[in-house]
């Protein structure tokens, strides 16, 4: 579970503790993601989340467009942002 204060840093450095290794070129689309969207850190985590649960890894295309509908769709939250995927079934999670 993402926990909402958590920088972006600091979830990454806790992907790296269970296991998950996440390359150069995967941590630039995430910082390119934050940028170009202005998200929040909160909003940032959650689409990493979604993107390495539905992809089964980091698929940095996936998660920039994943990010981009979160933020024209004015999702803020990571509770939004499930729900969202949810009901407009964009995911199966």
């Amino acid at each position: 579970m993402v926990r909402s204060v958590r920088t972006v840093e600091e979830y990454l450095h806790y992907l790296e503790g269970k296991g998950f290794h996440l390359h150069e070129d995967a941590i630039g689309f995430i910082f390119f993601g934050k940028h170009y969207t202005n998200a929040s850190d909160e909003l940032i985590n959650t689409a990493i989340e979604l993107t390495l649960k539905a992809q089964r890894g980091f698929d940095g295309s996936f998660y920039v467009s994943l990010l981009e509908t979160l933020i024209s769709n004015k999702i803020i939250t990571r509770k939004d942002a499930l729900k969202f995927v949810r009901e407009k079934e964009l995911l199966a999670i």
